[in-house]
């Protein structure tokens, strides 16, 4: 087969077939006659614009006989293949297949374009010298008017290298999603509209506390709050940010968490001309509560003995007041008989017995100064704010023991996000304590068969509140106001308790600005209410 002269090669495949079903077996200088007078007679463009234009293509172009042998191929299919023009006229474009592509592949191909239809795929082929190399093919069926089947044009480009950045590109994606799968920590990816676009295994597995909401929104939400629909995160990224979920009935979980901003140009065809970026969060929340608990079990170890150090010396205090306060009653009975005495004269008789009543409110007085210089001083602790679901938690705690052996079940519900007030948090964990012990002694005492202690913390508008609900005997109404009397006790004379725990309580409630009262419409036993108002201070 002779190869076309540049002419017949230049044409394009529709222009091409018109010329060459006019003519007979034509030889190449009639096409290339025909070609001239086409093109000069009706496009207005130069003879050779055509054959340019394909040369000069930067795909390799190829056209076949119906039973693929080359009648042409332009420069570019030198570039691609190897293959010289002279090297493939007249030779089947098999030559360029490697030999691994499926039969069954070829069959659909060739099963495709002998119907007439265009076919577009990826083939496998070899270079003259050897190599491989990844063609994406189209091939289009050049039909007479009578739609039989006269040429085949081929266009294909090697796409090895294309495919090489693709297989890396996804490669690296598989790489990240696995490594990130593996990481011990959550993570995930948010958006600049505060959404997860992607995230690993650990994340996932958190969804389970956060029922019916993303983790990450819970988190970023309880750290920094909101403004508006987006959170009020800083600018410059955060780090080791601690957050604890805490569900009653569960085990607490402590995370440390991080974020790191980074910016992404847009690879939308829209932004193809913006340099528009969009901002990313990622989110690292690293499970730490191993360590949290270790920490935990020494600090409450340190709190349980702070507190039984502070109970010591409240139990002398009370000892101490007890003594005071019956004390004060014959010393305040013998400073009036003085004074009786003093006003009828002073006889002989009336001397001694004033002398006698002198000395003795003397020794009394003496003795009342001696207690009261006695009196165990109060801890001096600075104000901060204080989480009252911590103080809970605390009290429950080292209240495990007490619990237990009084057959108490508990049933904690805190509020899933508590604001901080100001107070003494030493002040008020003891606070707690006297109520907690309050409702075990109040339902060991009325032998309760159904022993249940419920502890409920929740914030509104105008502060916060925690109830501690017994199911004792409850507190008469007659009695809901003197049970906060100090030295005034339910309990029988022997018992241990003198009276000023829920004294104190009130005390310590109200010098933080708080209230403690009894709900009168609780039924099921006691409700103690402690409301602390937003704002409160407390009061030196």
């Amino acid at each position: 087969m002779t190869q076309l002269p540049p002419a017949k090669q230049g044409m394009p495949c529709q222009r091409l077939k018109q010329i060459l079903q006019t003519l007979a077996d034509p030889t190449p200088e009639q096409v290339v006659a025909e070609i001239d007078r086409c093109l000069s007679g009706g496009l207005g463009l130069p003879p050779r614009v055509f054959f340019e234009t394909t040369e000069q293509a930067s795909v390799a172009i190829s056209i076949t006989d119906p039973d693929a042998i080359i009648l042409y191929a332009n420069a570019a299919f030198e570039r691609v293949t190897g293959y010289r023009a002279d090297e493939v006229i007249g030779k089947n474009e098999s030559l360029l297949s490697y030999k691994t592509t499926p039969r069954g592949y070829y069959e659909r191909m060739w099963t495709d374009i002998k119907a007439g239809k265009s076919w577009t795929g990826r083939l496998v082929n070899r270079r003259k010298d050897g190599s491989r190399y990844l063609a994406e093919l189209t091939i289009s069926p050049v039909l007479s008017e009578s739609g039989a089947i006269q040429y085949f044009l081929g266009i294909h480009r090697d796409i090895t290298e294309v495919r090489h950045l693709h297989a890396q590109v996804a490669s690296q994606k598989a790489l990240i999603e696995t490594v990130l799968d593996l990481a011990p920590m959550a993570v995930a990816l948010l958006d600049d509209a505060d959404k997860v676009v992607l995230d690993n295994h650990e994340y996932k597995k958190l969804a389970s506390l956060f029922p019916g909401g993303e983790p990450a929104r819970h988190v970023l939400r309880a750290l920094f709050g909101e403004d508006g629909s987006h959170f009020k995160l800083p600018g410059e990224g955060f780090s080791e940010r601690e957050f604890v979920i805490e569900r009653g009935g569960s085990p607490m979980r402590w995370f440390s968490c991080s974020g790191v901003w980074f910016d992404r140009r847009e690879t939308s065809a829209e932004a193809f001309l913006d340099s528009h970026r969009r901002r990313y969060l990622v989110l690292v929340m690293d499970d730490i509560t191993p360590h949290k608990r270790r920490q935990e079990e020494q600090r409450l170890a340190t709190l349980r003995a702070m507190l039984a150090e502070g109970e010591m010396v409240q139990s002398l205090r009370e000892a101490i007041s007890g003594a005071i306060y019956q004390l004060q009653g014959p010393v305040n009975l013998i400073e009036a008989a003085l004074k009786m005495a003093q006003r009828r004269g002073s006889s002989g008789d009336s001397s001694a017995l004033i002398g006698v009543l002198r000395e003795a409110l003397e020794s009394g007085q003496s003795a009342l100064d001696r207690l009261t210089q006695s009196m165990p001083s109060e801890a001096q602790e600075s104000a901060a704010p204080v989480n009252l679901n911590e103080i809970v938690r605390d009290v429950l705690s080292v209240s495990t023991g007490p619990l237990l052996s009084a057959g108490v079940s508990v049933e904690w519900k805190p509020a899933p996000v508590l604001p901080a007030i100001p107070g003494r948090a030493t002040a008020l964990r003891t606070m707690l304590k006297q109520l907690v012990d309050n409702a075990i002694q109040a339902m060991v005492a009325h032998r309760s068969l159904d022993r249940e202690l419920r502890i409920i913390t929740s914030s509104s508008d105008d502060g916060v509140m925690i109830q501690v609900e017994d199911t004792g005997p409850g507190v008469p109404e007659g009695l809901r106001t003197k049970i906060f009397e100090p030295f005034f006790t339910t309990h029988r004379p022997m018992s241990r308790n003198a009276g000023m725990g829920l004294a104190l309580a009130q005390e310590v409630v109200a010098r933080h600005g708080g209230s403690l009262r009894i709900d009168p419409h609780y039924e099921r036993g006691c409700r103690f209410e402690v409301f602390f108002p937003r704002g409160s201070r407390e009061v030196e």
